[in-house]
Parts: structure tokens; C-alpha cells; sequence
């Protein structure tokens, strides 16, 4: 039971705003799940239907049952997000580490172009990338994607990672080295293991931009065998028009690692994005 008086006028208009906030936010959400379970009567009545008056499976049944080449695309993507991920942890935890902790010379200018290099499209990065990867016939390939990937992922995976490295104190890179490691293994062993937030983070958040890349997959890909779920939802809109509830069927599938990664790694992003602004 709430006691009298506990909260103010002020919080409770502060919560009705977030409520209403949250609701906006996740409207499209249930509208694509709602799009999803009309049949085609419904999708254009006028007015929409917010709640399905016969509400049917056909679309995920024909998606996911009938025809199941939507699932080589849904391979492809967790191919190329976890290739991601993995690629840039491997390059961002030693590059981070590196800026916090070694006297390099020119540190702060690597630090703002790394800062600028998040400003860019990735339109204006894809180009030059399919003539280089032309050159080396890398185009159509799951490497060609996860190296484009990684180009916009690394920058923040740094900037992310770098304060985690600098709120551990070097004394424990000492101790390490007194018991007998090197400074490779101290920094495997010992501390790598104390930034496990900050890499978790950084995980997620790699694999979530491999998982809904685009632009890339259009501009390096023209083979369907590697092509992500991104470009398989395109083959709904033609034409002679767009099957929004089979569209919606594959998106609403393709939205549940997104959140199934964001509900169970929910405080260890809220706290490494938190983090990476505040210690730097």
C-alpha cells in the first residue's frame, strides 16, 4: 500500500508522460503484430481494425510452413551478426585497451576520429568498400558483410570498451606480472575477465547492427545464397504491390532476437552505454 503523501504531483505527471511515451514507442510494434494476423479483407478497412475481428496464422503458416526459404536468409543473418560481433571484440577489446593504458602518442586525435567516424552513413562507406572488395572478389561473401559490419561497429565498440579499461587500476596488471604473467597474459587473463559488462555490451550491440544491416547487404551482395533477412523482406514488396501481412509475419520473427537480446542483457547495456559516457 502506497503511503499518503509518498509521491508528489510532479511524479506522478512524470509518469503518466513516460507511460504515454512508452506506449507511443511501442505501438508500431503491435501494429506490425497485429498486421501480421489479418487476413487480407482486413488490412485496408477503413477504418483499421486496431483489434483483428478474424484474426488467422496463414501468413507465418505460409512463411514458415509452406514456403521455408525464408529460413536460408535467417542463417545468413545470424552467420553475418555473429561474425560481427566476434570480429569486433577481437579488434575493439585490444585497441581499447591500448588507449587506455599505453602512452601512444596522438591518443586524443584517434579518439576524435574515431568520435567522427560515427557520423558518417554507412551509404558513404559502402561504396568505396564494394570497389575494394571488387578488386580482392570478396563481394557476395559472408566476409565481404561482417568486414563492412565491423567498419561501424569497431569505432564504438572502442569508445564503449576504453573506459572500462581505465577504471582498473594498474595495480592489478602488476600483481598479475609479479605472480609470473606477461603483459599479454595479464591482459587476457586478468584483466579482460574485470571488463566482462563492457564486452557484453559491446556483443550485444555489434550483433543487433549485424542483424539489421541494410545498406551493406544491398550495395556488397547480389547473390541470394548470403544475402541477409533484411534483403529477404524486400522480395514482399513488388510491383503490383506489397503482402504487408506476410511482410509483417517475417519482421515480427525477425524482431524476436532483438528482443530476447535486449531483455536478457537489459542492465548490462543500460550500464556499459552509462558507463562509456561517464568515466571518459
Amino acid at each position: 500500500m502506497i503511503a499518503p503523501g509518498k509521491y508528489s504531483a510532479r511524479s506522478y505527471i512524470t509518469a503518466i508522460i513516460a507511460a504515454a511515451a512508452t506506449l507511443v514507442y511501442l505501438f508500431p510494434i503491435y501494429w506490425l503484430f497485429v498486421t501480421s494476423i489479418k487476413p487480407m479483407n482486413e488490412l485496408f478497412a477503413y477504418p483499421p481494425h486496431y483489434i483483428p475481428v478474424a484474426p488467422t496464422l496463414e501468413a507465418y503458416v505460409h512463411n514458415f510452413v509452406t514456403n521455408t526459404g525464408i529460413f536460408r536468409y535467417i542463417g545468413n543473418s545470424f552467420v553475418i551478426a555473429a561474425g560481427t560481433m566476434l570480429l569486433t571484440l577481437l579488434l575493439a577489446a585490444p585497441a581499447a585497451y591500448g588507449l587506455a593504458r599505453l602512452p601512444i602518442r596522438g591518443k586524443g586525435a584517434v579518439l576524435i576520429v574515431l568520435l567522427a567516424t560515427q557520423m558518417l552513413p554507412n551509404i558513404m562507406v559502402a561504396m568505396p568498400l564494394f570497389i575494394m572488395f571488387s578488386k580482392v572478389q570478396l563481394v557476395n561473401s559472408y566476409t565481404a558483410l561482417i568486414i563492412a559490419n565491423t567498419t561501424h561497429t569497431l569505432p564504438f565498440a572502442v569508445l564503449v570498451l576504453r573506459p572500462y579499461f581505465l577504471g582498473i587500476p594498474g595495480g592489478v596488471e602488476e600483481a598479475a606480472m609479479i605472480d609470473g604473467c606477461n603483459k599479454a597474459g595479464a591482459f587476457w587473463k586478468i584483466v579482460l575477465p574485470l571488463v566482462t559488462p563492457g564486452l557484453l555490451t559491446v556483443g550485444a550491440i555489434s550483433f543487433l547492427w549485424g542483424w539489421g544491416d541494410f545498406i551493406f547487404a544491398l550495395t556488397l551482395t547480389s547473390d541470394e545464397t548470403v544475402r541477409p533477412l533484411t534483403m529477404g523482406l524486400s522480395k514482399f514488396t513488388g510491383e503490383f504491390g506489397t503482402q504487408w501481412n506476410y511482410l509483417m509475419a517475417v519482421a515480427a520473427i525477425a524482431a524476436l532476437p532483438i528482443i530476447v537480446i535486449f531483455a536478457s542483457l537489459q542492465k548490462y547495456i543500460v550500464s556499459g552505454l552509462a558507463s562509456g559516457s561517464m568515466k571518459d
